[in-house]
């Protein structure tokens, strides 16, 4: 059997999560009220900034919508009345498309 590198990955992120449990149980309950004030300290300012770029995604979004829409129009306005002429005026009402 062979060891690969999601095997080596594996044991890793378990022996990290071992160390970090031995010594969070070996701290005293002051060190483990800071430790838990920095990761929410850490876990707002982290959520602060994916809000951020959500709000900056959305608005860079309706503005490529918007930009795109205006730079359709410029450079293809013509583009209807092209298929028209190309294709003609579409089934003649009153016949039957079979």
């Amino acid at each position: 059997m062979s060891v690969n590198s999601k095997h080596v990955a594996t044991f890793l992120l378990g022996a990290a999560a071992a160390l970090a449990a031995h010594k969070y149980m070996n701290m005293t309950p002051e060190e483990k009220e800071k430790l838990s004030a920095d990761l929410k300290e850490k876990a707002g300012k982290l959520k602060g900034e994916a809000e951020a770029a959500m709000d900056k995604g959305k608005e860079y979004f309706e503005e490529l919508k918007t930009k795109g829409a205006d730079a359709l129009k410029e450079h293809f306005g013509d583009v209807s009345s092209m298929l028209h002429n190309l294709f003609g005026s579409g089934p003649q009402s009153g016949t039957k498309n079979v």
